[in-house]
């Protein structure tokens, strides 16, 4: 049985990092999806709201960003 040091961080220097970017990464995916608003309501425009852009890409960068967070996580620090 190897000993365990409860002194030691179970995140370090390089989890911390690897979670911000992560952070970043899902802001970056909710920000692709916002807009397509109008000040108008009886206006609506399809092609603003229904895009490409906030129905397929946003919603893959935000679940990579959740996945590298994941990752980030789990890393274990090299020994």
């Amino acid at each position: 049985m190897a000993a365990h040091d409860d002194n030691e961080m179970p995140f370090t220097r390089v989890n911390y990092r690897l979670l911000l970017v992560g952070l970043g990464i899902v802001v970056l995916g909710f920000i692709l999806m916002a807009g397509g608003g109008t000040g108008d309501p009886e206006a609506f425009d399809a092609a603003a709201i229904f895009s490409a852009r906030r129905i397929t890409l946003a919603p893959l960068v935000a679940l990579a960003g959740y996945l590298f967070i994941f990752y980030a996580i789990l890393k274990r620090p090299a020994r």
